[in-house]
């Protein structure tokens, strides 16, 4: 498949990507290494070098068993992903009829170089934000917020498409959702080990304080502590990789689409600081087209500010920057008429004669409207004949 953007600068970002992910799976290794030790030195009482040469025998033997269950969870996430990420967001499929504004600026783009169409979701929210999702043609996917669709003009939204399709064509979709999920796996055991420690390591230390050995048990437990800790912040710092050094590509990859480098720019200013989507988890914000966050916060976002992809976007592809958008609030929809004669907020024209109950209403008959008297012809009147 075509790639769109810095075509060197992606192809460099794949070969990253993938000892990312292979990195991912040695973290998977490492927690199960330092779960292994943990539980050595829960159960034992000896030296530390003993406690370790026994964790890595634990770990030889499960090495089989821990892979194939974290492929599993990675096939649950293929085979599941989409239906778990449009319960969090309330997105729903649309067709050109529901949404052809919408439908034909995807398509079109689409056709212009030959990319097969992804499905369209629109989420039913104010938020102004997109992201895109699947692993593979089938399950490709674009999700729209109404409120993007409600702020932005056509051109605007053709960019923020552009943006997405990028990301597919680049595969930036399916490695952010296979590390999410490998993540996924690496917190939750992360979770497991600290909760194991808190529930049973502290007590059984007391009872063991005194025994012989159990400096280097102890010492055992602050290695498995730290490996995990370790494992966990490697894992969120792989995932913000994984992302963030993609969006700068993505934004590129929308303006070759398009040929719109101001489009994009009037569009992120847009979007900037408005793109929360309430109930959704981290994982599904590290996907959308900006991900807001500030401060130290900033320091773990997954994505560049919103002023230094507009000047990467004016340094390397032109346009104009107008600065923060302030938006306008959405004007209600007008109210209908109701048969109780409720005003729906639109000017009604008097009718004349039209106010007495239940007396039907005839225009006046003025003499001026009526007919002129009928003249007769050369041969008489019409009513002779």
């Amino acid at each position: 498949m075509a790639a769109y953007g810095l075509y060197t600068h992606i192809r460099s970002n794949r070969r990253r990507s993938v000892f990312l992910l292979a990195g991912l799976f040695f973290l998977v290794y490492l927690l199960t290494f330092a779960g292994a030790l943990m539980a050595e030195a829960l159960g034992g009482d000896t030296s530390l070098d003993w406690l370790l040469r026994a964790a890595w025998r634990d770990l030889l033997m499960a090495l089989p068993f821990v892979t194939i269950g974290t492929l599993i969870w990675v096939l649950i996430a293929y085979k599941f992903h989409q239906t778990m990420i449009d319960a969090l967001t309330g997105g729903h499929e649309v067709t050109r009829t529901e949404q052809p504004r919408l439908y034909n600026l995807l398509e079109n783009l689409c056709i212009s170089r030959g990319i097969t169409m992804p499905r369209l979701k629109v989420m039913e929210t104010d938020a102004l934000n997109a992201f895109a999702s699947g692993l593979n043609q089938r399950q490709y996917a674009v999700s729209v917020t109404r409120g993007l669709l409600d702020r932005l003009d056509d051109a605007e939204v053709e960019a923020v498409l552009g943006h997405e399709l990028t990301h597919i064509c680049n595969g930036d979709v399916r490695m952010m959702v296979i590390a999410v999920v490998i993540a996924g796996v690496v917190s939750f055991f992360a979770e497991m080990f600290f909760r194991m420690m808190f529930h049973s390591g502290f007590r059984w230390s007391g009872r063991s304080s005194d025994r012989k050995g159990s400096g280097g048990v102890i010492l055992a437990i602050i290695i498995a502590v730290v490996l995990i800790a370790i494992a966990w912040l490697l894992s969120i710092v792989i995932r913000f990789a994984l992302s963030r050094s993609r969006e700068y590509l993505a934004d590129a990859g929308a303006v070759e689409l398009t040929k719109n480098p101001d489009a994009m720019i009037t569009a992120l200013r847009k979007i900037e600081g408005r793109g929360e989507l309430e109930g959704s988890t981290s994982a599904v914000m590290e996907m959308c087209v900006d991900n807001p966050r500030s401060g130290f916060v900033d320091l773990f976002a997954t994505h560049p500010s919103i002023d230094k992809r507009i000047a990467a976007l004016i340094a390397f592809a032109g346009g104009h920057d107008p600065g923060p958008v302030a938006l306008p609030p959405l004007e209600p929809a007008a109210e209908q008429e109701t048969p109780e004669g409720e005003s729906s907020g639109v000017p009604q024209i008097p009718v004349p004669g039209a106010s007495e109950p239940g007396k039907p209403f005839l225009p006046d008959q003025s003499p001026l409207a009526s007919p002129p008297p009928e003249q007769p012809g050369p041969w008489g009147s019409r009513r002779d004949g």
